[in-house]
């Protein structure tokens, strides 16, 4: 019987079929314009909701997965770096596919597709909205109707971000492990090995989060389990960003998804509360970051096909349109300071009821 454990690896998440997964921190963009890829400014901290039992409002109990703490219109994106084989991820905000706008399903579907194809897609940043960009994952409470799952089902039940996924089938994952063997020994072979920067970091890659630290040893006693401040996700400024299709037959792929997992978003007060833990310091200034001279980013992959965006997602509002403007100043990056990119398991994660 195949494995279906998912398991936390520091801050990575870790589902089976060697798929990774982490939660980046981010500047949050105007809600006007397009721009480029801001920087990772460090890893949410995860935790496993079942190590929490005695804090934790009771609906997470039910739902398991892990938490993870963001602060009201943060703005995160999701690394896949580390990703081992190839793989099927489906991506759920509130229940409803971000890749297609679609509710969630237990089955890859094609038309429209409703999952990124990894390690093709190297990161997803928000919403696939429009031709060659998606709009920003921005955090936001539930209740106000801002949330992509309150926006495409007139509903806000979920909240969360949902991960699914699919392997290859037996025989194609064979023929591509085969294929990536003949690949490295060809490598080995004509491509003698440089000297000095092979294995450095892309600059996306994020550093661990200033201030965050280490989950204690057990959940804090005599705590009083209470309902929490639900958070899910709404949609920011828009970023030129990719959301590939995948060029493989949808019959390559498993049937029935290898693993999932509930995120649910803690507010940073509940994170305290519930798990002893100080959250991470309040989102960087991003005027100041610019000013600063650091760098954002530009990915494009001349052999990936972009996927089309379906009407559902690219109708989706701003966060904006719903809690008032956003005053936080806005300096844009000089065109130096766009950088081009490219042309050990803890215990196991439990799932519930969702």
């Amino acid at each position: 019987m195949a494995d279906t454990t998912v398991r936390i690896d520091g801050n990575t998440l870790r589902l089976p079929g060697g798929v990774a997964v982490r939660f980046i921190r981010t500047l949050r963009l105007p809600e006007s314009g397009t721009h480029a890829l801001p920087p990772g400014l460090g890893e949410f901290p995860v935790r496993r909701v079942a190590d929490y039992a005695d804090t934790v409002p009771e609906g997470w109990r039910a739902r398991g997965g892990v938490m993870l703490p963001v602060y009201l219109r943060e703005a995160m994106w999701l690394s896949f770096g580390g990703t081992a084989e190839p793989a099927a991820l489906q991506v759920g905000v509130g229940k409803v596919c971000a890749v297609s706008g679609k509710p969630w399903s237990d089955r890859l579907r094609r038309k429209p597709q409703n999952y990124v194809v990894l390690p093709r897609q190297p990161w997803l940043d928000g919403i696939n909205s429009g031709k060659g960009t998606v709009r920003q994952f921005v955090a936001v409470p539930l209740g106000l109707g801002a949330t992509v799952e309150g926006q495409v089902t007139g509903e806000e039940v979920w909240g969360g971000v949902q991960l699914q996924s699919f392997p290859l089938k037996e025989p194609q994952l064979a023929r591509w492990r085969q294929e990536e063997k003949v690949r490295a020994e060809r490598a080995r072979a004509f491509m003698p090995m440089p000297s000095g920067a092979y294995g450095a970091a892309m600059p996306m890659a994020a550093a661990p989060a200033q201030g965050a630290v280490p989950a204690p040893a057990s959940a804090p006693a005599g705590g009083t389990r209470r309902a929490a401040a639900a958070m899910g996700l709404g949609v920011g400024g828009s970023m030129r960003q990719e959301v590939y299709e995948d060029d493989r037959p949808l019959s390559d792929w498993a049937e029935t998804p290898a693993g999932r997992v509930f995120v649910h978003l803690v507010t940073p007060p509940e994170w305290r509360r519930i798990t002893g833990e100080a959250p991470p310091p309040s989102p960087v200034d991003r005027a100041a970051y610019t000013r600063a001279g650091l760098p954002w980013f530009d990915y494009y992959d001349q052999d990936a096909e972009d996927l089309a965006p379906t009407d559902t997602l690219g109708a989706v509002k701003p966060v904006g349109d719903w809690l008032g403007d956003d005053h936080e100043p806005w300096q844009a990056p000089s065109p130096g300071q766009v950088k081009p990119l490219k042309d050990a398991p803890g215990k196991p994660v439990q799932d519930g009821d969702w």
